[in-house]
Protein backbone atom coordinates (compact mmCIF):
# COMPACT_ATOMS: atom_id res chain seq x y z
CA UNK A 1 0.00 0.00 0.00
CA UNK A 2 1.48 3.27 -0.78
CA UNK A 3 3.04 5.50 2.27
CA UNK A 4 2.58 8.92 0.72
CA UNK A 5 -0.46 10.88 2.87
CA UNK A 6 0.91 9.12 5.92
CA UNK A 7 1.06 11.74 8.65
CA UNK A 8 2.09 11.05 12.03
CA UNK A 9 4.32 9.84 14.79
CA UNK A 10 5.33 6.97 17.28
CA UNK A 11 7.01 6.26 19.99
CA UNK A 12 9.09 2.46 20.28
CA UNK A 13 9.66 1.74 23.69
CA UNK A 14 11.58 -1.41 25.07
CA UNK A 15 11.38 -3.76 28.14
CA UNK A 16 14.98 -3.39 28.27
CA UNK A 17 17.97 -1.87 26.90
CA UNK A 18 19.45 -3.57 23.90
CA UNK A 19 15.74 -5.11 23.54
CA UNK A 20 15.71 -4.14 20.16
CA UNK A 21 14.72 -0.05 19.87
CA UNK A 22 17.68 1.15 17.61
CA UNK A 23 16.83 -1.55 15.21
CA UNK A 24 13.13 -1.79 15.02
CA UNK A 25 13.12 2.40 14.29
CA UNK A 26 15.37 2.18 11.82
CA UNK A 27 13.89 -0.83 10.11
CA UNK A 28 10.12 1.06 10.32
CA UNK A 29 12.11 3.89 9.07
CA UNK A 30 13.42 2.13 6.24
CA UNK A 31 10.16 0.82 5.47
CA UNK A 32 8.16 4.01 5.31
CA UNK A 33 11.16 5.54 3.22
CA UNK A 34 10.34 3.00 0.40
CA UNK A 35 7.44 3.55 0.08
CA UNK A 36 7.48 7.38 -0.04
CA UNK A 37 6.63 8.53 2.75
CA UNK A 38 9.19 11.53 4.22
CA UNK A 39 10.19 10.07 7.59
CA UNK A 40 12.90 10.98 10.14
CA UNK A 41 14.01 9.45 13.00
CA UNK A 42 14.36 11.01 17.02
CA UNK A 43 15.60 9.52 20.25
CA UNK A 44 15.23 12.86 22.94
CA UNK A 45 17.75 11.36 24.89
CA UNK A 46 20.79 8.98 24.25
CA UNK A 47 23.65 7.79 26.76
CA UNK A 48 25.91 6.29 24.87
CA UNK A 49 29.69 7.07 23.89
CA UNK A 50 29.11 5.73 19.97
CA UNK A 51 28.65 9.08 18.29
CA UNK A 52 29.14 10.67 15.05
CA UNK A 53 29.42 14.60 13.72
CA UNK A 54 26.68 15.55 11.64
CA UNK A 55 26.63 17.73 8.71
CA UNK A 56 25.49 20.90 10.79
CA UNK A 57 28.41 20.35 12.80
CA UNK A 58 27.42 18.79 15.91
CA UNK A 59 27.59 15.48 17.92
CA UNK A 60 24.56 12.51 18.21
CA UNK A 61 24.19 8.88 18.88
CA UNK A 62 25.90 6.66 16.05
CA UNK A 63 22.04 4.79 16.35
CA UNK A 64 20.36 7.76 15.13
CA UNK A 65 23.00 8.42 12.42
CA UNK A 66 21.95 4.85 11.81
CA UNK A 67 18.43 5.49 11.85
CA UNK A 68 19.01 8.41 9.73
CA UNK A 69 20.53 6.59 6.55
CA UNK A 70 17.82 4.10 6.59
CA UNK A 71 15.46 7.62 5.94
CA UNK A 72 18.01 8.38 3.44
CA UNK A 73 18.79 11.59 5.27
CA UNK A 74 21.98 13.12 6.79
CA UNK A 75 22.52 12.82 10.33
CA UNK A 76 21.35 16.11 12.16
CA UNK A 77 21.17 17.32 15.53
CA UNK A 78 18.01 17.37 15.70
CA UNK A 79 17.26 13.85 15.82
CA UNK A 80 19.09 13.15 19.17
CA UNK A 81 18.72 16.54 20.91
CA UNK A 82 20.21 15.12 23.93
CA UNK A 83 23.15 13.01 24.08
CA UNK A 84 24.88 11.89 27.51
CA UNK A 85 28.39 10.50 27.29
CA UNK A 86 29.45 8.49 30.46
CA UNK A 87 33.10 9.22 31.75
CA UNK A 88 32.53 7.44 34.76
CA UNK A 89 30.02 5.08 37.19
CA UNK A 90 28.72 8.64 38.26
CA UNK A 91 29.08 10.82 35.80
CA UNK A 92 28.77 12.05 32.39
CA UNK A 93 28.90 14.93 29.76
CA UNK A 94 26.23 16.47 28.42
CA UNK A 95 25.82 17.27 24.75
CA UNK A 96 22.65 19.40 24.16
CA UNK A 97 21.94 19.70 20.34
CA UNK A 98 25.13 19.17 19.10
CA UNK A 99 27.03 21.21 21.91
CA UNK A 100 28.68 20.03 24.90
CA UNK A 101 26.78 21.69 28.05
CA UNK A 102 28.91 20.58 31.31
CA UNK A 103 29.08 17.44 33.15
CA UNK A 104 26.60 16.08 35.47
CA UNK A 105 25.90 13.28 37.84
CA UNK A 106 22.61 11.09 38.16
CA UNK A 107 21.40 13.02 41.20
CA UNK A 108 22.36 16.33 39.50
CA UNK A 109 21.04 15.51 36.14
CA UNK A 110 17.27 15.92 37.59
CA UNK A 111 17.27 19.22 37.95
CA UNK A 112 18.30 19.78 34.42
CA UNK A 113 15.38 17.83 32.92
CA UNK A 114 12.86 20.13 32.88
CA UNK A 115 14.73 22.48 30.98
CA UNK A 116 15.67 19.88 28.80
CA UNK A 117 11.62 18.43 27.69
CA UNK A 118 11.33 21.92 26.17
CA UNK A 119 14.25 21.49 23.97
CA UNK A 120 13.26 18.24 23.25
CA UNK A 121 9.54 18.66 22.69
CA UNK A 122 10.25 21.72 20.70
CA UNK A 123 12.78 20.22 18.77
CA UNK A 124 10.39 17.05 18.04
CA UNK A 125 7.80 19.59 17.17
CA UNK A 126 10.03 21.14 14.52
CA UNK A 127 10.61 17.57 13.09
CA UNK A 128 7.25 17.01 12.79
CA UNK A 129 6.42 20.15 10.76
CA UNK A 130 8.94 19.26 8.57
CA UNK A 131 8.49 15.67 8.11
CA UNK A 132 5.36 13.03 7.25
CA UNK A 133 6.31 10.91 10.15
CA UNK A 134 8.57 10.79 13.06
CA UNK A 135 9.82 7.32 14.52
CA UNK A 136 10.56 7.99 17.93
CA UNK A 137 12.99 6.00 19.99
CA UNK A 138 12.85 5.70 24.11
CA UNK A 139 15.80 5.12 26.31
CA UNK A 140 16.33 1.97 28.19
CA UNK A 141 12.91 1.14 29.50
CA UNK A 142 9.68 3.15 30.35
CA UNK A 143 9.02 0.82 33.23
CA UNK A 144 12.15 2.42 35.49
CA UNK A 145 9.33 4.53 37.43
CA UNK A 146 11.71 5.47 40.02
CA UNK A 147 12.98 8.02 36.72
CA UNK A 148 8.96 9.01 35.92
CA UNK A 149 9.07 12.16 37.34
CA UNK A 150 11.22 13.57 35.22
CA UNK A 151 11.46 11.42 32.36
CA UNK A 152 12.56 13.13 28.56
CA UNK A 153 12.67 10.63 26.67
CA UNK A 154 10.18 7.32 27.49
CA UNK A 155 6.39 7.87 29.00
CA UNK A 156 7.40 11.90 29.55
CA UNK A 157 8.12 12.99 26.31
CA UNK A 158 5.07 10.35 25.03
CA UNK A 159 2.88 12.53 26.62
CA UNK A 160 4.00 16.25 26.15
CA UNK A 161 4.32 15.06 22.50
CA UNK A 162 0.85 13.10 22.31
CA UNK A 163 2.35 9.72 20.96
CA UNK A 164 1.39 6.69 20.28
CA UNK A 165 3.36 3.61 21.99
CA UNK A 166 4.34 0.59 20.76
CA UNK A 167 6.84 -1.44 23.39
CA UNK A 168 9.97 -4.25 22.35
CA UNK A 169 10.71 -7.17 24.43
CA UNK A 170 14.32 -9.55 23.66
CA UNK A 171 12.46 -13.28 23.60
CA UNK A 172 16.50 -14.14 23.50
CA UNK A 173 16.81 -13.11 26.78
CA UNK A 174 13.93 -15.19 28.08
CA UNK A 175 10.95 -13.90 30.12
CA UNK A 176 9.57 -11.82 27.45
CA UNK A 177 6.29 -12.09 28.21
CA UNK A 178 6.58 -11.10 31.69
CA UNK A 179 8.53 -8.29 30.73
CA UNK A 180 6.16 -6.86 28.64
CA UNK A 181 3.89 -7.71 30.70
CA UNK A 182 5.88 -5.58 33.66
CA UNK A 183 6.47 -3.03 31.48
CA UNK A 184 2.77 -1.92 31.34
CA UNK A 185 1.38 -3.37 34.63
CA UNK A 186 3.80 -0.77 36.38
CA UNK A 187 2.77 1.83 34.50
CA UNK A 188 -0.03 4.90 36.18
CA UNK A 189 -3.86 4.81 33.90
CA UNK A 190 -2.59 7.60 32.03
CA UNK A 191 0.57 6.17 30.53
CA UNK A 192 -0.63 2.89 29.89
CA UNK A 193 -3.50 4.66 27.59
CA UNK A 194 -0.77 5.30 25.34
CA UNK A 195 0.72 1.96 25.04
CA UNK A 196 -1.02 0.48 22.25
CA UNK A 197 1.15 -2.74 21.23
CA UNK A 198 3.97 -4.88 21.54
CA UNK A 199 6.34 -6.60 18.91
CA UNK A 200 8.69 -9.70 20.53
CA UNK A 201 12.52 -9.55 18.80
CA UNK A 202 14.72 -12.08 18.03
CA UNK A 203 12.66 -14.97 18.00
CA UNK A 204 13.77 -18.67 16.94
CA UNK A 205 12.11 -21.93 16.59
CA UNK A 206 8.30 -22.58 15.65
CA UNK A 207 6.10 -19.30 16.03
CA UNK A 208 3.19 -21.54 17.06
CA UNK A 209 4.40 -22.29 20.31
CA UNK A 210 4.80 -18.85 21.22
CA UNK A 211 0.90 -18.38 19.72
CA UNK A 212 -0.84 -18.97 23.09
CA UNK A 213 1.75 -17.01 25.25
CA UNK A 214 0.94 -14.11 23.41
CA UNK A 215 -2.79 -14.94 23.00
CA UNK A 216 -2.68 -14.87 27.40
CA UNK A 217 -1.09 -11.26 26.78
CA UNK A 218 -3.98 -9.98 24.73
CA UNK A 219 -6.09 -11.54 27.26
CA UNK A 220 -4.45 -10.00 30.30
CA UNK A 221 -3.17 -6.36 28.85
CA UNK A 222 -6.06 -5.65 26.03
CA UNK A 223 -3.28 -5.08 23.89
CA UNK A 224 -2.40 -6.78 21.04
CA UNK A 225 1.22 -8.37 19.50
CA UNK A 226 1.90 -6.54 16.43
CA UNK A 227 4.29 -8.75 15.45
CA UNK A 228 7.32 -11.32 16.13
CA UNK A 229 10.61 -10.55 14.28
CA UNK A 230 12.41 -13.97 13.43
CA UNK A 231 16.24 -13.94 14.90
CA UNK A 232 18.68 -12.59 11.94
CA UNK A 233 22.52 -13.48 12.08
CA UNK A 234 23.11 -10.83 9.51
CA UNK A 235 22.11 -8.25 11.92
CA UNK A 236 25.43 -7.06 13.81
CA UNK A 237 26.43 -3.61 12.43
CA UNK A 238 25.84 -0.23 14.16
CA UNK A 239 25.12 -1.73 17.88
CA UNK A 240 24.20 0.80 19.92
CA UNK A 241 25.46 -1.25 23.14
CA UNK A 242 29.24 -1.37 21.82
CA UNK A 243 29.69 -5.47 22.37
CA UNK A 244 25.55 -6.22 22.05
CA UNK A 245 26.89 -8.17 18.57
CA UNK A 246 29.70 -9.79 19.78
CA UNK A 247 29.23 -13.85 20.92
CA UNK A 248 32.21 -15.14 21.97
CA UNK A 249 34.48 -12.04 21.77
CA UNK A 250 34.18 -12.07 17.79
CA UNK A 251 32.68 -9.45 16.12
CA UNK A 252 30.42 -9.97 13.25
CA UNK A 253 30.09 -12.92 11.11
CA UNK A 254 33.13 -13.47 9.25
CA UNK A 255 33.57 -14.96 6.00
CA UNK A 256 36.21 -17.42 5.18
CA UNK A 257 39.36 -16.38 4.14
CA UNK A 258 40.37 -15.97 0.55
CA UNK A 259 43.52 -17.08 0.76
CA UNK A 260 45.12 -20.03 3.12
CA UNK A 261 45.54 -17.94 5.99
CA UNK A 262 43.17 -15.79 8.51
CA UNK A 263 44.57 -12.22 9.58
CA UNK A 264 43.56 -11.98 13.07
CA UNK A 265 42.61 -8.51 15.15
CA UNK A 266 42.46 -8.33 18.84
CA UNK A 267 40.70 -4.37 19.78
CA UNK A 268 40.98 -3.61 23.35
CA UNK A 269 38.00 -3.85 25.39
CA UNK A 270 39.00 -0.36 27.15
CA UNK A 271 36.06 0.30 30.05
CA UNK A 272 35.17 3.65 28.18
CA UNK A 273 35.59 2.10 24.99
CA UNK A 274 34.12 5.17 22.38
CA UNK A 275 33.31 4.44 18.74
CA UNK A 276 33.91 0.91 19.31
CA UNK A 277 32.12 0.61 15.68
CA UNK A 278 35.38 1.73 14.13
CA UNK A 279 36.51 -1.94 14.04
CA UNK A 280 33.18 -2.91 12.56
CA UNK A 281 34.64 -2.52 8.76
CA UNK A 282 37.29 -4.88 9.11
CA UNK A 283 34.38 -7.41 10.17
CA UNK A 284 33.21 -7.24 7.49
CA UNK A 285 36.21 -8.54 5.50
CA UNK A 286 36.71 -11.87 4.18
CA UNK A 287 39.46 -14.34 6.22
CA UNK A 288 39.54 -10.63 9.03
CA UNK A 289 38.95 -12.24 12.44
CA UNK A 290 37.88 -9.41 15.00
CA UNK A 291 38.07 -9.96 18.58
CA UNK A 292 37.49 -7.98 22.35
CA UNK A 293 40.44 -8.42 24.28
CA UNK A 294 40.24 -7.62 27.75
CA UNK A 295 43.63 -9.48 29.28
CA UNK A 296 47.39 -9.87 27.62
CA UNK A 297 46.88 -13.44 26.98
CA UNK A 298 44.61 -12.78 23.89
CA UNK A 299 47.04 -10.48 22.42
CA UNK A 300 49.61 -13.64 22.11
CA UNK A 301 48.41 -15.00 19.15
CA UNK A 302 47.07 -11.49 17.83
CA UNK A 303 48.32 -9.93 14.07
CA UNK A 304 46.86 -6.67 14.36
CA UNK A 305 46.00 -5.14 17.99
CA UNK A 306 44.08 -1.72 17.94
CA UNK A 307 43.48 0.94 20.49
CA UNK A 308 40.34 2.27 20.09
CA UNK A 309 38.67 5.65 21.52
CA UNK A 310 38.16 6.23 25.22
CA UNK A 311 36.07 8.62 26.61
CA UNK A 312 38.43 8.74 29.13
CA UNK A 313 41.66 7.97 28.10
CA UNK A 314 43.66 9.26 31.10
CA UNK A 315 42.00 6.56 33.30
CA UNK A 316 41.55 3.91 30.53
CA UNK A 317 45.42 4.18 30.06
CA UNK A 318 45.71 3.36 33.79
CA UNK A 319 43.71 -0.02 33.36
CA UNK A 320 45.98 -1.09 30.66
CA UNK A 321 48.67 -0.24 32.68
CA UNK A 322 47.16 -2.32 35.74
CA UNK A 323 46.13 -5.31 33.56
CA UNK A 324 49.03 -6.05 31.87
CA UNK A 325 47.82 -5.30 28.21
CA UNK A 326 50.15 -2.07 27.86
CA UNK A 327 53.37 -3.85 28.44
CA UNK A 328 51.62 -6.67 26.09
CA UNK A 329 50.72 -3.81 23.26
CA UNK A 330 54.55 -2.61 24.05
CA UNK A 331 55.89 -6.52 23.37
CA UNK A 332 53.47 -6.86 20.32
CA UNK A 333 54.86 -3.51 18.89
CA UNK A 334 58.72 -4.25 19.81
CA UNK A 335 58.60 -7.11 17.61
CA UNK A 336 57.65 -5.61 14.62
CA UNK A 337 53.65 -6.36 14.92
CA UNK A 338 51.40 -3.75 13.62
CA UNK A 339 49.68 -1.55 16.36
CA UNK A 340 46.65 1.07 15.51
CA UNK A 341 45.32 3.70 17.74
CA UNK A 342 42.31 5.90 16.83
CA UNK A 343 41.53 9.13 19.02
CA UNK A 344 42.07 8.32 22.56
CA UNK A 345 43.83 5.07 21.54
CA UNK A 346 46.40 7.20 19.00
CA UNK A 347 46.79 9.70 22.84
CA UNK A 348 48.04 6.75 24.55
CA UNK A 349 50.27 5.46 21.98
CA UNK A 350 52.56 8.72 22.61
CA UNK A 351 55.00 10.12 25.16
CA UNK A 352 52.59 12.08 27.13
CA UNK A 353 49.45 13.44 27.99
CA UNK A 354 48.97 16.72 29.25
CA UNK A 355 45.67 18.09 31.04
CA UNK A 356 46.58 21.65 31.94
CA UNK A 357 42.46 22.28 31.97
CA UNK A 358 41.64 19.28 34.23
CA UNK A 359 39.67 17.77 31.54
CA UNK A 360 40.35 14.50 32.51
CA UNK A 361 41.56 14.99 36.11
CA UNK A 362 45.76 14.70 35.47
CA UNK A 363 48.13 14.22 33.27
CA UNK A 364 50.52 10.64 32.42
CA UNK A 365 52.81 9.33 30.26
CA UNK A 366 51.92 7.72 27.48
CA UNK A 367 53.10 4.05 26.22
CA UNK A 368 56.25 5.82 24.32
CA UNK A 369 55.02 3.87 20.67
CA UNK A 370 54.54 7.01 19.29
CA UNK A 371 56.98 10.27 19.78
CA UNK A 372 53.84 12.79 20.14
CA UNK A 373 52.54 15.00 22.90
CA UNK A 374 49.08 15.64 23.53
CA UNK A 375 47.44 18.44 25.47
CA UNK A 376 43.57 18.45 26.70
CA UNK A 377 41.72 21.56 25.84
CA UNK A 378 38.84 22.34 27.46
CA UNK A 379 36.29 22.95 24.08
CA UNK A 380 35.78 19.34 22.02
CA UNK A 381 36.99 19.70 18.75
CA UNK A 382 34.29 18.23 16.61
CA UNK A 383 35.09 17.88 12.26
CA UNK A 384 34.04 15.99 9.24
CA UNK A 385 38.05 15.87 7.66
CA UNK A 386 38.37 14.49 3.77
CA UNK A 387 42.69 13.35 2.46
CA UNK A 388 44.40 11.08 1.55
CA UNK A 389 46.22 8.54 3.26
CA UNK A 390 48.40 5.64 1.36
CA UNK A 391 47.42 7.55 -1.81
CA UNK A 392 44.10 6.64 -1.19
CA UNK A 393 41.14 9.44 -0.71
CA UNK A 394 39.89 8.90 3.32
CA UNK A 395 37.19 10.80 5.14
CA UNK A 396 36.74 10.52 8.47
CA UNK A 397 35.24 12.62 11.92
CA UNK A 398 36.84 14.13 14.78
CA UNK A 399 35.77 14.14 18.45
CA UNK A 400 37.96 14.52 20.52
CA UNK A 401 39.34 17.25 23.50
CA UNK A 402 42.81 15.70 22.84
CA UNK A 403 45.43 17.67 20.96
CA UNK A 404 48.47 17.15 19.27
CA UNK A 405 50.97 19.42 20.33
CA UNK A 406 54.19 17.96 19.07
CA UNK A 407 55.16 14.80 16.64
CA UNK A 408 57.85 13.64 15.05
CA UNK A 409 56.66 10.48 13.05
CA UNK A 410 55.83 10.59 9.59
CA UNK A 411 52.77 11.74 9.32
CA UNK A 412 49.05 9.18 8.06
CA UNK A 413 47.17 11.66 6.34
CA UNK A 414 49.36 13.01 3.25
CA UNK A 415 47.01 15.94 2.70
CA UNK A 416 46.46 16.95 6.29
CA UNK A 417 49.55 19.85 7.18
CA UNK A 418 49.94 20.17 11.00
CA UNK A 419 50.49 18.06 14.06
CA UNK A 420 47.08 16.28 13.87
CA UNK A 421 48.01 14.36 10.46
CA UNK A 422 48.13 11.12 12.09
CA UNK A 423 51.08 9.34 12.31
CA UNK A 424 52.79 6.23 10.50
CA UNK A 425 55.76 5.13 12.17
CA UNK A 426 56.22 1.71 10.41
CA UNK A 427 54.48 -0.93 12.57
CA UNK A 428 52.73 1.62 14.97
CA UNK A 429 49.95 4.02 12.96
CA UNK A 430 47.85 6.38 15.02
CA UNK A 431 44.69 8.94 13.96
CA UNK A 432 42.08 11.12 15.39
CA UNK A 433 39.91 10.40 12.89
CA UNK A 434 37.27 7.95 13.43
CA UNK A 435 35.24 5.73 9.86
CA UNK A 436 39.24 6.30 8.63
CA UNK A 437 38.70 1.94 7.91
CA UNK A 438 34.99 2.76 5.92
CA UNK A 439 37.05 3.88 3.41
CA UNK A 440 37.51 0.65 1.43
CA UNK A 441 40.76 1.39 0.01
CA UNK A 442 42.69 2.43 2.61
CA UNK A 443 41.48 -0.60 4.77
CA UNK A 444 42.77 -2.92 1.81
CA UNK A 445 46.14 -1.15 2.66
CA UNK A 446 45.98 -1.59 5.96
CA UNK A 447 45.38 -5.05 5.87
CA UNK A 448 47.95 -6.07 3.65
CA UNK A 449 50.55 -4.05 5.54
CA UNK A 450 49.30 -5.57 8.77
CA UNK A 451 49.40 -9.42 6.64
CA UNK A 452 52.89 -8.55 5.79
CA UNK A 453 54.51 -7.03 9.40
CA UNK A 454 52.70 -10.19 10.83
CA UNK A 455 54.27 -12.79 8.49
CA UNK A 456 50.47 -13.66 7.15
CA UNK A 457 51.48 -14.97 3.59
CA UNK A 458 49.04 -16.72 3.25
CA UNK A 459 46.41 -13.49 3.56
CA UNK A 460 44.67 -12.38 0.60
CA UNK A 461 42.92 -8.95 1.29
CA UNK A 462 39.24 -9.07 -0.83
CA UNK A 463 39.70 -6.67 -3.87
CA UNK A 464 36.20 -5.72 -3.50
CA UNK A 465 34.50 -5.60 0.43
CA UNK A 466 32.53 -2.28 -0.16
CA UNK A 467 31.59 -1.40 3.25
CA UNK A 468 28.92 1.09 2.38
CA UNK A 469 27.04 -1.40 0.94
CA UNK A 470 27.29 -3.71 3.56
CA UNK A 471 25.72 -1.38 6.31
CA UNK A 472 23.22 -0.09 3.25
CA UNK A 473 22.18 -4.20 3.05
CA UNK A 474 21.52 -4.41 6.71
CA UNK A 475 19.29 -1.27 6.69
CA UNK A 476 17.17 -3.07 3.34
CA UNK A 477 17.11 -6.49 5.49
CA UNK A 478 15.72 -4.44 8.88
CA UNK A 479 12.98 -2.94 6.28
CA UNK A 480 12.36 -6.46 4.83
CA UNK A 481 11.73 -8.01 9.06
CA UNK A 482 9.22 -4.70 9.48
CA UNK A 483 7.40 -5.19 6.10
CA UNK A 484 7.05 -9.27 6.63
CA UNK A 485 6.60 -9.88 10.51
CA UNK A 486 4.77 -6.70 11.41
CA UNK A 487 1.22 -5.68 10.79
CA UNK A 488 2.06 -2.92 9.08
CA UNK A 489 -1.58 -1.91 8.72
CA UNK A 490 -1.78 -1.59 12.13
CA UNK A 491 1.28 0.71 12.34
CA UNK A 492 -0.09 2.58 9.81
CA UNK A 493 -3.59 2.90 11.86
CA UNK A 494 -1.06 3.87 14.99
CA UNK A 495 0.59 6.34 13.60
CA UNK A 496 -1.88 8.25 12.15
CA UNK A 497 -4.51 7.73 14.39
CA UNK A 498 -2.53 7.59 17.57
CA UNK A 499 -3.59 4.76 20.73
CA UNK A 500 -7.13 3.12 19.81
CA UNK A 501 -9.46 4.47 23.06
CA UNK A 502 -10.73 2.68 25.58
CA UNK A 503 -7.85 0.41 26.21
CA UNK A 504 -8.05 -1.44 29.21
CA UNK A 505 -5.90 -0.48 32.76
CA UNK A 506 -3.70 -3.32 33.92
CA UNK A 507 -4.74 -3.22 37.70
CA UNK A 508 -1.60 -3.43 40.36
CA UNK A 509 -1.52 -1.62 43.23
CA UNK A 510 0.21 1.36 41.07
CA UNK A 511 -2.34 1.44 38.81
CA UNK A 512 -5.38 0.50 40.86
CA UNK A 513 -8.88 2.17 39.19
CA UNK A 514 -10.58 4.80 41.95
Amino acid sequence: MPGVGLHGSLLVAGTTSDAGKSALVAGVCRWLARRGVAVAPFKAQNMSNNSVVTADGGEIGRAQAMQAQACGLEPSVAFNPVLLKPGSDRSSQVVVLGRVDGTVSARSYRDRKAALLDVVTDTLAELRGRYDVVVCEGAGSPAEINLRATDIANMGLAQAADLPVVVVGDIDRGGVLAHLFGTVAVLDRADQARVAGFVVNKFRGDPSLLTPGLDQLLALTGRPTLGVVPWADRLWLDAEDSLAAVADGVLGRPAAPLGEQWLRVAVVRLPRMSNSTDAEALACEPGVAVRYVSEPSRLVDADLVLLPGSKSTVSDLGWLRRTGLADAVAAHARAGRPVLGICGGYQMLGRRITDPHGVEGGSVDGLGLLDLEVDFAPDKHLGRPTGTAWDEPVRGYEIHHGRVVRSTDPPLLGATTGPDAGSDAGPVVGTHWHGLLENDGFRRALLRRAADLAGRSGFVAAPDTDFAAERSAQLDLLGDLVERHLDTAALDHLIAHGPPPGLPTVHTHLAAPC
